[in-house]
């Protein structure tokens, strides 16, 4: 019997992975589709045009880069329903407007005319009942603590070089949005709780859990 049967996961259902850096996405992403047998969608960044010219130049690139995102991700969450589901993602569209839109904003690098388009242009594409939105986000958390010591332990040399500060940053902004987020079902998983690094197999009492939380909230029904 299949891991996604024995827990009773629908074969369309589509799961997305959200957090901060150094929680595990990819790791979770890649652990769960393999159990499932579902397929993997990953963030594309090595075609963005936009990527360079924004860390050269903040203020003169967030709009753009955040658009170029929504559209891509948009594009992807669409194609990942027309398969038919069964999917593991990398990355949720929700953060990208709850978290960095919202932090440009705040940090004057994104004009407010160009936050208020940004934010109308994802409520009418992203916000509305007939976008297909996930049957579940897992949301991994953990102390900020715990998440630095992976990022030193495991994290790319830029993250292991960006100055603590921001993760103190983008860990609350991360709490924050979680605490009030409502499009689609969440189940929260503690990274203290599941390393799938040092121990593969908890994929299995993660898997049973989201069965759990699927049964709960599922749209479909047998």
């Amino acid at each position: 019997m299949k891991v996604r049967e024995k827990f009773d996961i629908p074969k369309q259902t589509v799961l997305t992975i959200a957090g901060t850096v150094g929680v595990g996405k990819s790791t979770m992403t890649k652990a769960l589709a393999e159990a499932l047998d579902f397929r993997t969608s990953f963030e594309k960044v090595d075609a963005n045009p936009y990527l360079d010219k924004f860390y050269d130049d903040f203020k003169s690139w967030s709009f753009h880069l955040q658009i170029y995102f929504l559209a891509e991700r948009f594009k992807e969450q669409k194609k990942m329903f027309e398969y038919g589901g069964g999917f593991v993602q990398d990355r949720s569209i929700y953060e990208d407007t709850g978290i960095f839109a919202r932090m440009h904003y705040e940090k004057e690098t994104m004009s407010k005319v160009d936050y208020e388009t940004y934010t109308s242009l994802f409520n009418a594409m992203v916000m509305t009942p007939y976008f297909p939105h996930p049957d579940l986000l897992i949301y991994l958390e953990g102390s900020l603590d715990s998440i630095l010591s992976r990022i030193n332990e495991r994290g790319r040399p830029m993250e292991q070089s960006t100055p603590v500060s921001y993760w103190e940053e983008m860990h609350q902004r991360y709490e924050n949005w979680i605490d009030s987020f409502n499009a689609c079902p969440v189940l929260r998983l503690n990274i203290n709780d599941y390393d799938l690094v040092k121990d593969p197999d908890s994929v299995e009492e993660i898997i049973e859990r989201i069965g759990r939380t699927i049964k709960q909230t599922s749209r479909y029904t047998k």
